[in-house]
């Protein structure tokens, strides 16, 4: 049976472009993992109420390649949260611009930790 994406709306859909790959037309894969830490970013400042920021990036997998052209959704999930942080669960998955099957091509779990003005650590909006 076929993997599938998420049910939920993606964080983050964007289209890749040449700008993003390297000579032979391969997304970067710093390129999508900043794609991914937006994507855990906007779940963490929305249920921080706040500014939030990345501690910990941890199991980063890729499963296959992104091509110039592809369109990338991100999924990120709210898994677990403590006195200040968040735990989030992202899945990047490409589509071929002219068809309609996708794939996951990478995953990780993000560790945010919300901060004050002073950049020092927060207790979570309740």
């Amino acid at each position: 049976m076929a993997e599938r994406p998420p049910q939920c709306e993606p964080a983050i859909r964007v289209t890749t472009m040449p700008a993003d790959a390297n000579p032979y037309g391969d997304i970067f894969g710093g390129w999508l993992m900043s794609q991914m830490d937006m994507a855990a970013g906007l779940v963490a400042s929305r249920h921080s109420k706040g500014r939030a920021v990345t501690i910990a990036v941890e199991g980063m997998k890729f499963h296959a390649p992104v091509l110039v052209g592809d369109e990338v959704s991100v999924y990120a999930d709210l898994v677990a949260t403590g006195r200040t942080s968040m735990t989030i669960d992202v899945e990047a998955w490409r589509r071929d611009r002219h068809q309609e099957e996708q794939c996951r091509v990478t995953q990780a779990r993000f560790v945010f930790v919300a901060i004050d003005e002073a950049r020092k650590p927060r207790p979570l909006a309740s």
